[in-house]
């Protein structure tokens, strides 16, 4: 999203200058995260030797040992040999049946739902926190309610996949993240690095995908919260009485979300319903999810050349009285999952249309010249309807065959009309929205069909070793229609309909037929009786991705080159009985076509393609279970994110060529470390430290932002059926520049100030 600027303001373009590739030091050394670095590389060194010294203690199973919807039964590891086995970790994303991940070609991490519950985590950021590679920004330009995940040293709101049991979350368009809830989450999966075969909506650096408890699972859940800024939930997730053989469940949640910056919250409603009917062949599946989000967004603090403006106080909001940004979702998804023979058949069909309504404003000059506001004013409405149908047979003992066809079709419609308005710049006596008349209005509709043949084949040729290959037939169509108009300064909302000057329409069409596929291969290095051994991998993936599509209040009937990537990724995996589970990975990824704001010959903020980029890095996760009720958590991270040719142009319109620079936002280093206790009943605790290395706020990096360690923790008490606890975020309250705002230029969100939360739940 862009925000818009105004139709008279002109700058001109100078030339072409080299940016010096010298990098500043850090002015404060202890403001580096080394402290918790070095406790995530530290298990490293530790755990391995820890796991063979604990070898013959008993392992409990890992929670996250579960069943994919619809899909049947886990595999089993049962005792081999007299020695305790391990228990298996289950993915779905990569091959959409259910497996082990130790064995998968691919960087692949299962957060289970009694962790998430152990940890309290209720959105991405506290849920991911430690998995490596991963950063997620709360809030940014989709209100406070959303996130911006950060993979592979990239933080664009769409380079992922975020996907909710089987179905991609947000559709053609972008992922909704603001309307994504974890009430009565199974687990979730993260695949780093691009997803290029199975998904027909595909990413570059990683899938999140959720998946919920099957519908009839036993136990009901009710749980109540209260805290900071007036915040507080009530949730409850239940199987439903069956109806014969047809199995239900429901849940659903209703939440606050306070802050401490000035008039900003948000209010939250989801219902999830599932249901699943078995048949003599097969089953039926029949899942419905409604969302409804009351966003009053934030405002990010401008950038003032090397560091954000002291001119703007923290947690003051420059929107004016009234803003908003309020969502209507609704989700249908109905499944048929039969056998066929020996081939397993799985068909999907979902159904989601979103309206929404935007409201808000952004400080333009921080000086307080008058205007220094522009406001805005947007109805969204999106549809979205998904199709998927694969065969996943068995050719002989060692080749599984998966194959399939899906279509994702896309319908969208945006109105946006904008003003300018003076505020403080501090955020007092704001205005109210509904006094400002527009100044111009915008039209875009977009209408978008992706297409895709894909298979993807699984060898085995002999025990240790494991082939995979997949390819993918893509086939995209994209029809954009756009108009925009300017009123006279004297113009009343009646003048919109009469469109008095026509100003910008435009049309773009483009169509894109092309492959993408992957291949990998795994190698059972080591063995020892029972579930322990050690994985090598590697893999290659090359795919593309139609370029996202701005829903902000500028248009230019532009549709954008498809942007591409091919990585290349190795590592190892190990699992050893004792408890001890590690991965280590590096891998390197060449981009182009990267969607990028910026600004054009007259001033005006557009989407371009950003020329080619270049991300390589190494992850290493670790994880150690030292009694059945205690774990231990490390991860770091080494991500080099940059620019390889691409010139960029500033807010002063020189062009600048940015070729060898860091991409901004994206920090070399980013390390985690946590603790989890949690026994069967009694005392419990957690605690969380995450680490972001430094990073530049702007593309020619000028603007250094030092880096920042902060601390969540919890500590409560279980009993036979109920819990309660207390648990806190950002505990140390540091409030650095996290996300950037695509409507605002050079503004920056910072991270929420301190969070707590007191929390009971019960088990019925």
């Amino acid at each position: 999203m862009l925000y818009p600027a105004r139709p008279h303001s002109h700058r001109s373009r100078g030339a072409v200058r080299s940016v010096s590739r010298r990098r500043p030091r850090p002015r404060n050394m202890k403001q580096r995260c080394d402290v918790v670095l070095a406790l995530a590389l530290a298990f490293a060194l530790f755990l391995p030797a820890s796991g063979r010294a604990h070898a013959q203690e008993p392992n409990p199973a890992r929670p996250g040992q579960v069943t994919a919807p619809g899909e049947g039964p886990a595999p089993q590891t049962g005792d081999q040999g007299g020695l305790p086995a391990v228990a298996e970790k289950i993915e779905v994303t990569v091959t959409r049946v259910p497996e082990d991940v130790e064995p998968v070609p691919a960087s692949i991490t299962v957060v289970s739902g009694e962790e998430l519950q152990a940890r309290g985590a209720t959105d991405l950021a506290s849920a991911l926190a430690t998995v490596a590679g991963v950063a997620v920004a709360p809030g940014g330009d989709n209100g406070p309610a959303s996130s911006i995940p950060e993979l592979w040293g990239l933080r664009e709101f769409d380079a992922f996949l975020l996907v909710v049991d089987g179905v991609p979350w947000g559709g053609a368009f972008n992922p909704a993240l603001p309307a994504l809830d974890l009430t009565d989450v199974d687990r979730i999966e993260v695949l780093r690095g691009s997803a290029p075969v199975m998904f027909g909506a595909t990413s570059f650096v990683g899938v999140i995908q959720v998946i919920h408890r099957q519908a009839g699972t036993a136990g009901a859940t009710v749980r109540a919260s209260a805290g900071s800024y007036g915040s507080g939930d009530l949730a409850a997730a239940t199987p439903l009485p069956a109806l014969g053989g047809y199995r239900q469940s429901l849940s659903v949640h209703g939440e606050r979300q306070g802050f401490r910056d000035d008039r900003a919250d948000f209010g939250r409603g989801n219902l999830l319903y599932r249901g699943v009917l078995p048949t003599a062949a097969g089953a039926f599946r029949l899942d419905f999810n409604a969302t409804v989000v009351r966003q009053s967004p934030a405002s990010p603090i401008p950038r003032d050349g090397a560091r954000l403006t002291p001119l703007v106080p923290i947690d003051s909001n420059q929107n004016p009285r009234g803003a908003r940004i309020d969502d209507d979702r609704f989700h249908l998804t109905t499944g048929y999952d039969a056998k066929l023979g020996s081939a397993a058949w799985s068909t999907t069909l979902a159904l989601t249309h979103l309206a929404r309504q935007v409201g808000r404003g952004f400080l333009e000059n921080f000086v307080g010249t008058d205007p220094d506001d522009h406001g805005i004013r947007q109805r969204l409405a999106t549809t979205d309807l998904y199709l998927d149908s694969h065969l996943a047979f068995a050719l002989g003992r060692a080749v599984r065959l998966i194959a399939g066809v899906d279509h994702l079709y896309g319908k969208a419609h945006n109105a946006s009309e904008d003003w300018d308005y003076f505020q403080n710049v501090d955020g007092s006596n704001p205005p109210n929205i509904n006094s400002f008349r527009p100044f111009g209005a915008t039209d875009l509709r977009d209408t978008r069909n992706f297409s895709g043949l894909y298979a993807q084949a699984e060898w085995t040729p002999a025990p240790r070793l494991r082939l995979q290959a997949g390819a993918r037939l893509n086939h995209t169509r994209e029809a954009l229609d756009t108009t925009a108009v300017s009123f006279p300064a004297a113009s009343t909302a009646a003048s919109l309909a009469a469109k008095d000057v026509a100003v910008g329409p435009g049309s773009d069409r483009r169509t894109v037929t092309r492959a993408s596929g992957a291949v990998g291969a795994s190698y059972l290095v080591w063995q020892q009786e029972g579930a322990e051994g050690i994985w090598a991998f590697a893999d290659y993936r090359n795919t593309f991705k139609p370029a996202a599509l701005d829903f902000g209040p500028d248009v230019n009937g532009v549709v954008l080159k498809p942007e591409t990537a091919q990585s290349y990724e190795a590592g190892l995996k190990g699992r050893q009985r004792g408890g001890f589970d590690w991965e280590l990975s590096v891998f390197q990824m060449n981009f182009a076509n990267l969607v990028v704001p910026q600004l054009n010959a007259e001033g005006v903020p557009v989407l371009t393609n950003a020329g080619k980029e270049r991300f390589k890095g190494a992850e290493i996760e670790l994880e150690y279970r030292l009694r059945p009720d205690l774990t231990l958590q490390g991860v770091y991270s080494y991500h080099d994110a940059r620019f390889r040719d691409f010139i960029d142009v500033t807010a002063a319109g020189d062009n600048v060529q940015v070729s060898g620079n860091r991409l901004p936002l994206s920090a070399r280093n980013l390390g985690s470390a946590g603790l989890l206790y949690r026994p069967s009943r009694g005392p419990t605790a957690w605690v969380t430290a995450s680490c972001v290395g430094n990073r530049f706020l702007d593309r020619e990096n000028e603007a250094r932002a030092p880096s920042y360690t902060t601390w969540a923790a919890g500590v409560g008490y279980r009993f036979p059926r109920w819990e309660v606890r207390l648990d806190g975020w950002n505990l140390n309250n540091t409030r650095p520049a996290v996300a950037a705002s695509e409507f605002g230029q050079n503004q920056f969100y910072l991270l929420p100030a301190r969070v707590v939360r007191l929390v009971g739940q019960v088990r019925l």
